[in-house]
C-alpha cells in the first residue's frame, strides 16, 4: 500500500485540496475534508496493490521494483487481491456519504485506478491515463458540493493532467533502460530525446491552466506570485533532470511535492484575504 512512501498520497492529496478549497470558496466543511482525506489515502492504496499485482511478472526485472513484496513472496497473490478488494469496499462505504452525482463520478474513478497498471503494456501514454485518474479526486469534489462540474474544474483538471504527465514522466526516466529491456512502454520512451522538453512544455501548460483558474475564480495577486515561485520550482526541476540521471530524475520527481504545497498555499491564502 505505500505507506512507508507517501509521496504519492502527497501527490494525490494536493490537488484534491485545491479543488475543496476552490469550490468552497475556503470554507471547507470538516465532514468533506475528512471523507475526501481518507478516500484519497485509501484509493492511492488500492492503485497501489493493483499495480504491483499487475506488474508481478515485471517487477523482478526492474532495478526500482526488484524488492517489491509480491516479488520476494512476502505476499501472495491472492493476499493482494483480497487486499485490494477491501480497500475498495471502504472507499465505496465514504463515497456513499456523498450525493448521487458525486457517487456516479466515483465509478469513472475505479475505472481509471483499475486500468492504469495495465496500460503501460498497450500505449506509451500509461502517464495521461494516471493523469486523469489523478485528477478524477478533484472532479469529485466539485461534483460533492455542486453537483454538477463547472467549467473552472475542467480546467483545473487539465491543469493537474499536465503536472501528473510532467512528474511522472520524470518518474519514468528512472526506469527507462530496465523498461526497454523488457518491453514496457512510457512516455518517457516515447519523448525519447526530447524527454526534457516535453516535460517543460506540460509544466508552463499546467501554469497556465492555473492561470485560467484564477482569472474564473477571482483569485487575486498571491495566487500569482505562488505560480511565479511553481516556476521557479519547475526551473529548479530542469536543472535536475537536464543531465538526465537516474536519482536526480527520481529526485525532481519527489520534489513535486512542494509544487502541490504552493498552490495550495496560493489559494488559501488569496482566498483568506479576499
Amino acid at each position: 500500500m505505500r505507506f512507508d512512501k507517501p509521496i504519492g498520497t502527497l501527490l494525490l492529496l494536493w490537488p484534491t485540496y485545491w479543488a475543496l478549497c476552490l469550490a468552497t470558496k475556503g470554507e471547507v466543511p470538516k465532514a468533506l475534508f475528512i471523507i475526501f482525506t481518507l478516500g484519497t489515502i485509501i484509493m492511492r492504496a488500492a492503485g497501489c496493490v493493483i499495480n504491483d499485482y499487475a506488474d508481478r511478472h515485471v517487477d523482478g526485472h526492474v532495478e526500482r521494483t526488484k524488492h517489491r513484496p509480491l516479488i520476494t513472496g512476502d505476499v501472495s497473490v491472492l493476499g493482494a487481491k483480497i487486499l485490494f478488494v477491501c480497500l475498495l469496499i471502504l472507499a465505496l462505504l465514504l463515497v456513499l456519504q456523498l450525493n448521487s452525482f458525486t457517487i456516479m463520478l466515483s465509478f469513472v474513478a475505479l475505472l481509471l485506478a483499475s486500468f492504469y497498471p495495465f496500460m503501460k503494456r498497450y500505449t506509451h501514454f500509461p502517464q495521461v491515463v494516471l493523469g486523469a485518474a489523478f485528477s478524477w479526486g478533484m472532479m469529485m469534489a466539485y461534483g460533492a458540493i455542486y453537483g454538477r462540474l463547472p467549467l473552472e474544474a475542467w480546467f483545473l483538471f487539465a491543469a493537474n493532467l499536465s503536472w501528473t504527465v510532467a512528474y511522472d514522466t520524470q518518474y519514468a526516466m528512472v526506469d527507462r533502460e530496465d523498461d526497454l529491456k523488457i518491453g514496457v512502454k512510457s512516455t518517457a520512451i516515447f519523448f525519447g530525446q526530447y524527454d526534457v522538453l516535453a516535460i517543460t512544455v506540460l509544466q508552463m501548460i499546467s501554469i497556465l491552466m492555473l492561470l485560467i483558474v484564477g482569472g474564473l475564480t477571482h483569485l487575486g495577486w498571491i495566487f500569482c506570485c505562488a505560480l511565479a515561485l511553481v516556476s521557479c520550482l519547475f526551473i529548479y526541476q530542469y536543472q535536475l533532470i537536464k543531465t538526465k540521471e537516474r536519482d536526480k530524475c527520481f529526485a525532481a520527481f519527489r520534489h513535486n511535492n512542494w509544487v502541490g504545497v504552493v498552490v495550495f498555499a496560493g489559494i488559501a491564502i488569496d482566498l483568506y484575504f479576499q
